[in-house]
């Protein structure tokens, strides 16, 4: 089966105060650097996975580049870590192959470099189409940067073309969501990604609105039932406008789905590169299904060559990732075909907790198929979780 290849690109003009991602904003010396790590992994990757007890093939169908923000890189670099992908890999001719950016960060030679590169999908990191609301977390870029981006890339030949949205910014109002929505229809993009705002430990605006405190706009942060709101206007906006969901974040035209992305969900095998980068490959022996791996999750840590770390999957854990994997997917989990990869026996101890959540409205089974409700969406958390003790509780 073809690989997916993610790279990981933690550079940024600025730090948001809602990213909870590995990223952050360095010199641009240590740009070089980076590059050179990121190439000298890839064309290591063989003796790294043999290493980790993980099936490699060279067929790839996928590439990602995500931060961070890939486009602050010199072209030049761009073209370095996809020759060095190609000299490793066989890339195959109708690959999807993405880069995220920040609107504004796409200047002409960057184009050109990543047309050279063989980029046929850009991800455009908006989150805000309200110039006030993508200012009170840190974004650069104003509407009209988004619009000329847009145009831009389409007059090239790129109309592969995603809007990231966050539901929850600070000062966000049921008016400015709805500008953003209709401003994000308008562009006609193909892909809208729509994000409810995480709140954690891992962002500064995270931190401030846990602590209860005022600064990075916390005050003006919208409630849970709003953000919520939020969500579930997307959901029926989008689908009217013919953008139809097909993951609790992810909706799409036909035939417009991240295909990446889809090997997540799908558990298909791919390879991670760079800072805080992920792995999956088929187990090469007989007592696991799968291996993951990671690379390290700071930068100098990644630089000096830290070794990777190594999660071995088995056939227990395998059951466990379809199901919360699975059910993101608005298609949902075909129970008869888990059982026939899987076994019969242990998808049917899941009956009474899918019982349970069918009649809690948090799932809907059509035959052997179920999948999140509306509101299972909303919850699907809480939802993940019970699956999850129903398999501690088994193991």
């Amino acid at each position: 089966m073809a690989l997916g290849i993610y790279i990981s690109v933690p550079f940024c003009k600025t730090k948001c105060s809602y990213c909870n991602f590995a990223s952050d904003v360095f010199s641009r010396a240590m740009f070089e650097r980076y590059v050179e790590r990121v190439c000298a992994e890839i064309t290591d990757a063989p003796r790294v996975a043999a290493e980790m007890s993980g099936q490699i093939e060279r067929e790839i169908d996928s590439i990602y580049l995500g931060g961070g923000t890939p486009t602050v890189l010199e072209a030049s670099q761009l073209e370095r870590i996809f020759a060095s992908v190609r000299g490793q890999f066989d890339v195959s001719r109708d690959a999807e192959v993405t880069v995220e950016c920040a609107p504004g960060t796409l200047t002409g030679p960057v184009i050109e470099g990543l047309l050279r590169c063989g980029v046929n999908r850009v991800s455009l990191g908006v989150q805000s189409f309200v110039d006030a609301e993508a200012a009170a977390v840190g974004r650069l870029h104003k509407r009209v940067t988004v619009l000329d981006d847009i145009a831009r890339l389409r007059g090239v030949g790129i109309s592969n073309i995603n809007i990231d949205l966050i539901a929850g910014l600070p000062h966000q109002s049921a008016e400015s969501w709805k500008t953003s929505l209709s401003e994000t229809i308008a562009t006609g993009a193909p892909h809208v990604s729509v994000y409810m705002l995480e709140v954690d430990e891992d962002s500064r605006l995270g931190r401030e609105l846990i602590a209860g405190g005022t600064r990075y706009h916390a005050y003006f942060v919208p409630d849970e039932d709003a953000i919520a709101d939020f969500y579930a206007e997307a959901c029926e906006e989008l689908e009217r406008a013919g953008v139809r969901q097909y993951e609790i974040s992810n909706f799409a035209r036909e035939g417009f789905e991240s295909r990446h992305n889809l090997k997540y969900w799908t558990r298909q095998p791919y390879l991670g590169f760079g800072v805080d980068a992920h792995t999956m490959l088929p187990a090469s022996d007989e007592k696991n299904e799968a291996v993951r791996f990671s690379t390290a999750d700071s930068l100098d840590r990644y630089i000096a060559g830290a070794p990777v770390e190594r999660t071995q999957i088995s056939r227990h854990d395998a059951l466990e990732e379809n199901f919360f994997l699975g059910l993101r997917l608005s298609r949902g989990v075909n129970l008869q075909e888990l059982a026939e990869k899987i076994g019969t026996d242990a998808v049917e101890s899941y009956n009474g907790v899918i019982r349970e959540a069918i009649e809690d409205g948090l799932l809907e089974r059509s035959d052997d198929t179920i999948r999140l409700t509306a509101r299972g969406r909303l919850f699907s958390n809480e939802v993940f979780q019970r699956f999850l003790q129903t398999i501690k509780a088994a193991s």
